[in-house]
């Protein structure tokens, strides 16, 4: 009878354990392809510091796993829109990853320009990651200029559910994956960082940067929201990187496709 107690006794602690204990979720992080093309650089600062009339611009698209959770980050542009746009939808990218659509929970985007919502319909069931003052922007009346309200149309109409963020969100509670406020680009701008083990941390910043040259110098188009937003989100993203010794991806410039691996290989 006492060992058969003392069973008992060892099997309760071990199911009593706190979340600490237990094994930590695998998070990866995948780059899907979602356009290029060419954009003007002279448009990316409103200081004139750039005289290049074409530069290679991309267009990315992310898949965090958490477990056996997914989120996308971002979504590009829908494809057969504009010269631009992907190929290959997100859908057929996701397929590829063996990740089917209902399976994806969040749905996190940087901001409401449609080069980043196009393809927000593919996960209809994801719960959407927006900042509040982007969800206050598409839904006034009438919407800010800018913003791609048909990409919403499924979460403005009621069909998903809408979490607006007014600060910093620990998406999944363990701290893997942040979404950071960063406003000045738009008005409710967010970017994200993720936390692998191998690589280490990871911040996708959105448009807080088109280019190299934009992260480096502060630089701030003169299409942006609030030009001293801007540059303090900037900063913040620079003091995290240099915090966390963080790899800084720049989703627009193609310099940094590279940083992560090949599609349909994950970081980790």
């Amino acid at each position: 009878m006492r060992c058969l107690l003392l069973a008992c006794a060892i099997a309760a602690a071990a199911n009593a354990l706190p979340a600490a204990a237990q094994p930590a979720p695998e998070v990866t992080l995948t780059r899907l392809d979602c356009g290029n093309g060419f954009n003007d650089q002279r448009r990316f600062s409103d200081t004139f510091a750039y005289s290049d009339p074409k530069v290679p611009f991309t267009f990315s698209c992310y898949v965090i796993k958490h477990g056996e959770d997914y989120m996308v980050w971002d979504t590009g542009y829908l494809p057969g829109s504009n010269p631009n746009a992907p190929t290959i939808s997100l859908g057929d990218q996701l397929a590829q990853m063996k990740v089917r659509p209902e399976q994806v929970k969040f749905v996190g985007i940087s901001h409401f320009h449609a080069d980043h919502t196009g393809q927000l319909g593919t996960v209809p069931g994801a719960t959407l990651l927006i900042g509040e003052r982007e969800w206050a922007a598409l839904t006034s009346t009438p919407p800010m200029t800018g913003a791609n309200v048909a990409g919403f149309k499924h979460w403005l109409t009621g069909g998903g559910k809408v979490e607006p963020q007014a600060a910093d969100k620990d998406v999944f509670g363990d701290g893997t994956v942040m979404i950071l406020k960063t406003p000045g680009h738009t008005p409710g701008h967010q970017a994200l960082l993720v936390r692998l083990k191998d690589k280490g941390p990871v911040i996708l910043v959105g448009d807080a940067a088109h280019f190299h040259e934009n992260y480096e110098s502060n630089g701030v188009p003169g299409f942006n929201y609030d030009r001293a937003q801007t540059v303090a989100s900037l900063e913040r993203i620079k003091q995290i990187q240099k915090n966390l010794k963080a790899t800084v991806i720049i989703q627009h410039d193609p310099r940094d496709v590279g940083k992560l691996p090949a599609f349909p290989a994950a970081a980790r």
